[in-house]
């Protein structure tokens, strides 16, 4: 699946995206500083297919690998992981989730909690966002309680199909709405801040390159 809009997302950065929805209006649209990315190089964007759970003290094993293969079964190509777990115990992403996901065509996944195998997450280029690592698995502990719902992480609400980027500076939501706007203002902004940058690099004053440009 190819997602034009995901593409365009990804050639900007969280910074312009960030200054641009600050002027449309958009409020709690930052994710929080502590979620981190494996790799900081790597931009990420894409529709989040989101997953909201639980912590299920001496869950049945088989019930829990049976529902979370299942998870990685409906996750649909072209999209982000997005989950929620209301947990800080076990890991959400490890090594086999991470190849299925990346073979689907799943282009990231945003943890609110915790990863693991991540020596192997890193060599597989799969981009991966978490609060942090451990070897725990959710193997008799954790289950899913639904897929397809909004879920909140820190003061942001994501829906079904909205958008993220993530980059080195951290992550933005973007409702599935304004999506296509947002983005076409990133673009405008950053061909501008170009514009700043060469007048700066050309010797201009940078008062009077934002006066001149009105970006900065």
């Amino acid at each position: 699946m190819t997602d034009e809009l995901a593409e365009r997302l990804e050639r900007c950065y969280t910074g312009v995206v960030h200054d641009v929805m600050r002027a449309c209006g958009f409020r709690h649209f930052t994710l929080p500083p502590e979620l981190r990315p494996l790799l900081p190089e790597k931009r990420m964007a894409g529709a989040a297919f989101t997953i909201e759970g639980m912590a299920v003290p001496a869950a049945d094993p088989h019930e829990t690998l049976l529902a979370w293969t299942g998870l990685l079964s409906a996750a649909p190509a072209g999209y982000l992981w997005v989950c929620q777990p209301n947990d800080r115990t076990v890991a959400l992403m490890g090594e086999l989730s991470a190849e299925a996901l990346k073979r689907k065509g799943i282009r990231g996944s945003v943890v609110d909690g915790g990863v693991r195998d991540t020596e192997f997450l890193i060599r597989l280029g799969f981009q991966t966002w978490s609060r942090f690592f451990t070897p725990r698995d959710i193997v008799g502990c954790w289950l899913p309680k639904t897929t397809g719902c909004e879920i909140r992480i820190g003061e942001v609400a994501i829906a079904p199909g909205d958008y993220l980027l993530g980059d080195r500076d951290g992550l933005v939501r973007i409702p599935r709405a304004h999506v296509g706007d947002v983005v076409t203002l990133a673009e405008a902004t950053m061909r501008s801040e170009n514009l700043v940058r060469n007048a700066i690099l050309s010797g201009m004053d940078p008062q009077e390159a934002y006066l001149a440009q009105g970006k900065f």
